[in-house]
């Protein structure tokens, strides 16, 4: 079977860490045996010579995978309509949410039209969530038949040989994003920290990542006054050092004012990590009372008391029971159900 995915996030020498969802779904329907091509032009231009150079090779898509409704999806109706290919999407971003609300804001009537023709034109849509299903339908997207499709994590999350939990008596509370304040909420992350030290101070926290805000959540840090000891920042890491991260912490904690379904938590239970996540978006789907505790979004006392409760009761919650509800978002699994859709819609 050969598939093409039209993709405006892809992982890149800019920035390797774009649109590495979209990456861990190719590789997930390559190691079903498909032949797998991307188009990860950001432009119309560089979309079409892309397609042009894929033309002149001679290949020719049996599917289209579209990864999010935006101008990609013309040459996907460009496809269906001129070779009777059909094309499904997966839809991954979160500016469909109220409390997002960046596709209402920044589309007029004339591109919402466009983007919900294609959206009705696909054989099948694909949230990550319930809840961004249900939130793009409330923007006007429709479709007749819907799946939800998981974040793939990579194998090595699930490898376990290794016992690399800490022995020296400190808990580690670990924390893994891109440092986007607006959706991530790092800072509240911080003063919940902050309210924790003042009770005890037999933990870490670990902040794994880099981005647009990273330094002003560092000066906020450092403003706030949280004992250094307490504090361990990172930087960027690759993913077998998050892998890593996520075998040694006790703990992972998310503090996102949004989300759809944050491969983070995925990686987290892959590990057998138990979480503490706020109640958003897609999450509550992911995270089961086995798995952790969900606090209410923004909610900093709540998510302080939820850090201090997971100090004392970790090891309540099985590793081995974290780890099977992981295993859905395995490259297998995820593999598997893509490609029966692809053949259902064939």
């Amino acid at each position: 079977m050969k598939v093409l995915f039209l993709t405006p996030w892809y992982p890149s020498e800019k920035d390797a860490m774009a649109g590495l969802f979209v990456q861990k779904h190719v590789e997930a329907v390559r190691a079903q045996g498909c032949d797998v091509r991307v188009i990860d032009a950001p432009e119309w231009i560089g979309i079409w010579r892309q397609w042009r150079a894929l033309q002149i090779e001679g290949w020719m898509p049996d599917i289209v995978q579209l990864n999010v409704i935006q101008k990609q999806g013309l040459l996907a109706r460009y496809l269906k309509r001129r070779y009777k290919i059909p094309y499904v999407i997966i839809e991954h971003w979160s500016g469909f949410l109220p409390e997002n609300g960046a596709y209402l804001r920044n589309n007029g009537p004339l591109k919402r039209k466009l983007y919900e023709h294609i959206a009705t034109q696909a054989s099948v849509i694909m949230p990550v969530s319930n809840r961004l299903k249900e939130a793009m339908q409330a923007c006007g997207i429709q479709n007749a038949r819907w799946e939800k499709i998981c974040n793939v994590v990579d194998d090595f999350f699930y490898d376990h040989s290794e016992n690399t939990k800490s022995n020296d008596g400190i808990k580690t509370i670990l924390h893994v994003s891109c440092f986007d304040e607006q959706a991530k909420n790092v800072k509240g992350l911080l003063r919940a920290a902050k309210s924790l030290s003042e009770k005890r101070q037999d933990w870490r926290l670990v902040l794994v990542g880099t981005g647009i805000d990273y330094k002003e959540v560092r000066t906020y840090a450092e403003e706030l006054e949280i004992p250094k000891t307490l504090l361990h920042w990172t930087g960027e890491l690759t993913p077998q050092e998050v892998a890593k991260e996520m075998q040694k912490a006790d703990v992972f904690v998310l503090s996102s004012n949004y989300e759809n379904a944050p491969v983070v938590l995925s990686e987290s239970m892959a590990s057998g990590t138990p979480i503490i996540a706020t109640r958003a978006g897609g999450m509550p789907e992911m995270v089961s009372k086995e798995c952790g505790v969900l606090v209410p979004p923004r909610d900093e006392q709540a998510l302080s008391e939820a850090m201090n409760y997971m100090l004392d009761y970790f090891r309540e919650y099985d590793p081995i029971l974290i780890r099977q509800h992981g295993e859905k978002y395995s490259f297998e699994n995820v593999g598997k159900q893509l490609k029966a859709i692809y053949e259902s819609v064939l």
